[in-house]
């Protein structure tokens, strides 16, 4: 069984990285260049901009530190769906309804857009249609159907509800007291789609330079942005910031007001050994993506050679806790007691980055570099929280649209009010640490 904890290792070790054609490499950026727009960060949401930007006639450059999609990006659990990370509440409560209306429906459109650009590029990436939200008690059964209830009044959302004594022919396991299906979510190979885009974007003409970290970054009145790697040097009109929970850990100088504003959290993911297609089918006959809803959640899906994929611990210390393959395993059997005995073949981790409240972070700097800029050239997305499979792709789109000049989409989702973590840097990881471990222990009560 192979184990990482470090993005950087990502191309060598994973489950993805094991079943995915071999990358192609791109080179390290060398000279002086000039392009319309340069977008820091190779991942889905740095990839998606640059899809949609050639497709405008635009020069673009993307800059990766290491390899595209080594990132959250090309590691995740691989389920793509609806809504977001945070409770559309969340959004109502700073936005009002309407513009949270516009928001849950844009989050709907991102899956759409999703199997569309797989179409479009012919993407070999294992896309499987379905995926279950289930309850682990019948307290949170109830609060599962009120909220879905909710979502019915306020969105016009539609869902199938699965009773209990419905859920056997969707899911053979002990733990779950209802839930429901969502026919439009889905679950794929996140790296064959990041080097799909890849391939797509180069065959559009984008320049993709791997390898070439971006060290500092220019906003000058009157002159291009001015950007500066190890090897090269770029100008560009206008500037995107898609590095995620990497750019703050890669690029700390880069863009220092957005760095609190997010938090990296480690997540960890395990593979079984080939069930056999009878078996795995047996477990999830609709061989849909299935996640609970507690706060510290447990996520899992069939794989396209009948593996069980499954995620479920999170840390927020940046520090791998011990036992982790072990850890997953045992809550992997908890789920699936017929699975005891069952080996693991491959477990990874790395970071995501999440905002204070879940809600994603899109934006605008200033010339200093302050978000919340409502006019500038050097946009940033930021702040997914485990939730981007799907959302990447619509963001890549709406900062295409804004840099075009039509930022009503984008500027929807950039009037959410953000604050920083509390603590400062020496002290909100412990903070979150201790929080997390309230919300853990209320899951367990």
């Amino acid at each position: 069984m192979a184990w990482i904890d470090t993005d950087r290792a990502l191309g060598r070790q994973s489950w993805y990285a094991a079943s995915a054609p071999p990358a192609v490499a791109q080179p390290v950026l060398a000279g002086d260049l000039r392009v319309d727009v340069a977008i820091v960060g190779g991942g889905l949401a740095g990839l998606s901009a640059a899809l949609d930007l050639a497709a405008r006639g635009r020069r673009v450059a993307v800059l990766e530190a290491g390899q595209l999609g080594e990132g959250a990006s090309g590691r995740n659990g691989g389920q793509a769906i609806h809504g977001l990370a945070c409770d559309i509440d969340t959004v109502e409560a700073q936005l009002g309804t309407e513009a949270a209306q516009r928001i849950w429906r844009m989050s709907l459109d991102a899956l759409d857009l999703l199997r569309a650009r797989i179409a479009e590029h012919a993407i070999d990436c294992d896309w499987q249609a379905g995926w279950l939200g289930l309850a682990t008690s019948a307290r949170k059964a109830r609060a599962l159907r009120d909220s879905l209830d909710g979502l019915a009044r306020r969105h016009g959302s539609r869902y199938r509800w699965l009773a209990r004594d419905e859920l056997p022919a969707w899911i053979d396991s002990p733990r779950y007291a209802g839930g429901y299906v969502d026919p439009a979510s889905g679950h794929l190979h996140p790296l064959k789609l990041v080097r799909g885009l890849a391939a797509a974007a180069a065959r559009a003409g984008v320049l993709l330079f791997e390898h070439s970290a971006v060290l500092g970054l220019e906003d000058p009145p009157g002159a291009p942005c001015r950007l500066r790697t190890a090897a090269g040097r770029v100008q560009a009109d206008q500037v995107l910031l898609a590095g995620n929970s990497r750019l703050a850990a890669l690029a700390p100088g880069l863009a220092p007001a957005l760095a609190p504003r997010v938090m990296p959290v480690g997540t960890y993911i395990v593979t079984t050994e080939p069930l056999g297609e009878a078996r795995c089918r047996a477990l999830i006959p609709s061989r849909a993506a299935v996640c609970d809803t507690n706060f510290v959640l447990d996520y899992f899906r069939p794989t396209a050679d009948h593996r069980l994929l499954f995620g479920g611990r999170v840390s927020y210390s940046t520090l791998t806790p011990p036992g982790m393959a072990a850890s997953l395993q045992g809550r992997l059997q908890a789920v699936f007691p017929q699975l005891a005995g069952v080996p693991i073949s491959h477990a990874w981790g790395g970071f995501v980055d999440i905002s204070m409240n879940r809600a994603p972070d899109f934006g605008r700097l200033d010339a200093r570099g302050r978000p919340g800029a409502a006019a500038g050239r050097v946009y940033y997305l930021q702040g997914f929280s485990g939730h981007g499979l799907a959302l990447t792709g619509l963001a890549g789109r709406l900062v295409a649209e804004a840099m075009a000049g039509d930022a009503g989409r984008f500027d929807t989702f950039a009037r959410l009010r953000h604050r920083p973590f509390p603590g400062g840097a020496a002290l909100r990881t412990p903070a979150l640490v201790l929080g997390m471990a309230w919300y853990r222990l209320r899951d367990a009560l």
